[in-house]
């Protein structure tokens, strides 16, 4: 018997959510959710979509999808130093099948139930498949870390490691071969790219000592610009101190360059905070077990003229002339 829309609705969506945290005040089933702010909090809200083809393959394990379906939302939480409290899923298909559904469901909720994230509402239509997410989450009225915080002589920090969900689509696309990695490494590669983890422990424990933050989601190229752009300053990046795995390492230095400074998914946070801080963002990745490391400066625009802009150096300070861009949806120019 075909599923149906509600049938299809209510067997792998409701019935969870029914099991899960109660984050709402009235969730699943009814024209609305109704979601009251905490006292002396505000709600963070966000938005993102994934579409076939452009966001992942088509032969993705159906498990990661669900997965990452909702940890780049929570990606975006983590960046505004949100904790995650309910969210929203509407997805299109072409024809629902019960064993992908299952298996999408139970990757999503694995995660929504590790961050106590709840399901509240939602849609289905069918469609070429496309997945949208909107998250809800709290943070106090002065800690969000918003991106117009960064200040002159800030320090500009990274999470983790960058480049890796960019080498892994590479290996899969044929643009260097498998044979370079062992096997280890490449099945890390193949799980950034398909089951980023949001850094939202790190995110809660930057409150109240980063500037403002940013996931990187399209390269920290085109990411940390963005910082830049809504504070109206400029960085200086040393691009050899910017971490990456050894899978990464093994590649050509320009294909490192690539994937770690432009490559995207990484899903990372990119944040600054003055230089006393220091001590104190070293306790805050040790808290929320991940690596933070120093890449570079914030400085001041010196003329009014003057426009936002990234100045990328090597370890021995010399500049380098790097043509680098975010990703961009609607770029024809550029692969999915």
């Amino acid at each position: 018997m075909a599923l149906s829309e509600f049938s299809l609705i209510e067997r792998f969506f409701a019935e969870r959510a029914r099991r899960g945290p109660r984050r709402a005040v009235l969730g699943i089933g009814d024209d609305c959710a109704l979601i009251a702010p905490e006292p002396g909090q505000l709600l963070a809200v966000s938005t993102d979509m994934l579409v076939e083809g452009r966001h992942f393959l088509p032969d993705v394990d159906p498990q990661s999808l669900g997965h990452k379906t909702l940890a780049v939302n929570l990606s975006d939480l983590a960046a505004m130093g949100a904790k995650p409290r309910a969210f929203t899923l509407a997805l299109a298909l072409q024809t629902p099948q019960e064993t992908w559904l299952e298996a999408f469901a139970e990757g999503l909720f694995a995660l929504a139930e590790r961050f106590d994230c709840a399901l509240v509402g939602g849609d289905t239509t069918r469609g070429p498949l496309n997945l949208c997410v909107t998250v809800f989450g709290d943070v106090p009225a002065q800690a969000a870390l918003r991106r117009d915080g960064a200040r002159d002589g800030d320090d500009v920090w990274v999470s983790g490691t960058l480049g890796d969900a960019r080498a892994g689509l590479g290996v899969l696309r044929g643009e260097w071969a498998a044979s370079l990695f062992d096997s280890h490494e490449l099945d890390c590669l193949r799980r950034r790219l398909d089951r980023p983890e949001p850094r939202i422990a790190l995110g809660l424990a930057l409150r109240g000592i980063a500037q403002c933050a940013l996931d990187v989601s399209d390269g920290l190229a085109g990411d940390l610009r963005h910082i830049l752009e809504r504070s109206r300053v400029r960085a200086l990046i040393d691009v050899d101190a910017i971490p990456r795995s050894k899978a990464v390492s093994k590649l050509p230095l320009d294909a490192q360059r690539q994937c770690v400074l432009a490559g995207g998914d990484d899903y990372e946070l990119v944040f600054t905070a003055p230089p006393n801080a220091r001590d104190a963002i070293i306790d805050a990745g040790g808290r929320a077990e991940v690596a933070v490391t120093r890449i570079g400066t914030i400085s001041a625009l010196r003329h009014a003229t003057d426009e936002p802009a990234i100045a990328w150096h090597d370890a021995s300070h010399a500049p380098l002339s790097l043509t680098l861009h975010g990703f961009d949806h609607f770029d024809a120019n550029r692969p999915d």
